[in-house]
């Protein structure tokens, strides 16, 4: 379904991010939990692709089959990192094949320790250059739906870590929704008070499409520290850090403490008429499924 669609048709929208597993046994685990996210009836669900397009063809694998076994609406990201203007016409093309009704447009990450990569050698140099391409696309060649693909792009309530001139950022940000961009899904963030102003500061500069807010529930110090790392610039409230410090390291209490925050975020967002949550899975269903069983509901229609 068309993003338009899907965003007429839902007052509020639920979505849910996967990674493309490296491995069958890897695959075949996320498939036995697809049934619990199903039950939630999300709005659609985002595929990422790896840093310099590394996971491209289990990406695409895992779009098409998402859309062929399943009932959940798939939108695969696509970079230009690492990518010319043929490679992105092809995937485009196989997409439209398949009857993938949305893209999300993303610069994307250059690849780690790849001493070779040269950034003068990518189609585009940024996101708006190829949401650009992809709404030439959808004028030139056939797609099943007649407005051709949807198109999300990235948004970022703490900052882009490569611009930290922040009006300078919200120009970058426009410049892709007037280049044909339907919607903006954010970063993760764990202080509603970050994405409130980052949404005011968007309207402010015109930028009128749907905003989805991020979230992902922590479960684990470790995975706290990654996220640190691969999300630079994500900032961890103190209020969070204390709360996280008062498990003393247990691993049960700390997933606790991190779905817990994550639910008091979505109950904060929904009581502040937001757009859409965009819900960080990290392929397991049981916490996004705390979340829901908190507030109070079994699927995504109840939250609306």
């Amino acid at each position: 379904m068309h993003i338009s669609e899907i965003f007429a048709k839902r007052r509020t929208t639920f979505s849910f991010e996967f990674f493309p597993p490296r491995s069958g046994g890897a695959i075949d685990s996320l498939f036995s939990s697809i049934w619990d996210f199903e039950k939630l009836q999300p709005s659609f669900v985002s595929v990422t692709y790896g840093a310099g397009g590394s996971t491209r063809d289990q990406t695409r694998d895992l779009v098409v089959r998402l859309n062929q076994e399943t009932a959940l609406d798939p939108i695969p990201h696509l970079t230009s990192v690492c990518h010319d203007e043929k490679q992105i016409m092809a995937i485009l093309e196989r997409y439209a094949e398949h009857g993938i009704s949305n893209i999300m447009a993303l610069r994307g990450d250059p690849p780690q320790g790849d001493d070779d990569y040269d950034a003068h050698n990518d189609a585009f140099k940024h996101a708006s250059q190829l949401v650009s391409f992809i709404k030439k696309f959808n004028e030139q060649h056939n797609h099943p739906h007649p407005d051709g693909f949807g198109i999300g792009v990235a948004g970022y309530p703490e900052g882009h870590y490569a611009t930290p001139n922040r009006m300078l950022e919200l120009d970058y940000l426009k410049a892709k929704v007037d280049a044909g961009a339907d919607f903006i899904a954010t970063q993760l963030f764990f202080s509603n008070r970050d994405f409130y102003d980052f949404r005011d500061r968007c309207r402010l500069s015109g930028i009128t499409v749907p905003i989805l807010a991020g979230l992902m529930p922590i479960t684990s110090i470790q995975g706290m520290k990654r996220m640190a790392e691969l999300a630079l610039g994500v900032r961890y409230p103190a209020p969070l850090i204390r709360a996280i410090n008062r498990t003393g390291g247990d691993p049960d209490a700390v997933r606790r403490v991190g779905v817990h925050w994550a639910t008091e975020q979505a109950r904060d967002l929904l009581d502040h008429d937001i757009d859409g949550i965009h819900f960080y899975t990290l392929n397991k269903s049981t916490a996004t499924r705390e979340i829901y069983h908190t507030l109070g509901v079994k699927n995504s229609l109840a939250l609306e």
